[in-house]
């Protein structure tokens, strides 16, 4: 196929053939190919830049599948290898298909016309690791929070979420659950212009006696990445 007109890469199909390669279902010829372009085109290569940002992270919220033990002896026979040697790559085989899978769903978000998901938002701790993926739609106007299970919080405790904006007092988006997933109503000005980054406060019971402001220490934030 020619994917090239007398304008350059066309805008739709690099998108699509960008966020193929990062997912890593772009192969063979038209990979090549691709790889080659990217050596001369820094406009795509900022393209690709955008999928990994928007995609890699979702990984880390993937939860750990186990799969069958028919798999693994699949993968023997085709491999010709002694029974039990591919349980030596188990883990990195794992870890490489909850990342494909995750990646694929959003892939096939981005592909339908009417995107599920319009904006993402990791948020890290101090020492950068990402601790909650926030998700706005705003066609459904939901919002929605994967909390990582690493995080840990007293029982007396609960998290908060904020839009914390360039001038002003932040503005906040709910409490959160202290693990798993949670849905909200998407606040109006959760994706305001002015958002210069999302963060999440420990609170008492109730959330912060202050409705403008943080009481508790603010232990994660991030900023939103449209996902279009």
């Amino acid at each position: 196929m020619n994917y090239r007109d007398e304008n350059g890469l066309r805008d739709v199909l690099c998108d699509k053939l960008a966020g193929e390669y990062v997912l890593g279902t772009l192969q063979g010829g038209a990979r090549r190919r691709f790889e080659r372009w990217l050596m001369d085109d820094a406009a795509l290569r900022s393209v690709v830049d955008g999928w990994r940002a928007r995609l890699t992270p979702m990984a880390e919220f993937a939860p750990a599948v186990r799969p069958r033990r028919r798999v693994w002896r699949a993968i023997e026979g085709r491999l010709r290898l002694r029974p039990g040697v591919a349980a030596f790559w188990r883990p990195l085989g794992l870890a490489a298909m909850v990342a494909t899978l995750v990646l694929a769903v959003t892939l096939v978000q981005w592909r339908s016309r009417e995107p599920a998901i319009d904006y993402v938002a990791t948020l890290s701790d101090a020492q950068a690791r990402a601790m909650l993926l926030v998700t706005a739609d705003r066609r459904h106007g939901t919002l929605d929070v994967r909390v990582a299970d690493g995080v840990d919080v007293a029982a007396d405790r609960v998290l908060q979420l904020w839009a914390v904006p360039k001038e002003g007092a932040p503005r906040s988006l709910g409490l959160l659950p202290r693990t798993g997933a949670a849905r909200f109503a998407l606040p109006p000005n959760a994706l305001s212009a002015d958002v210069a980054l999302l963060a999440v406060s420990i609170e008492p019971t109730g959330g912060s006696p202050d409705p403008d402001k943080p009481s508790g220490p603010i232990v994660y934030k991030g900023g939103w990445v449209q996902a279009m």
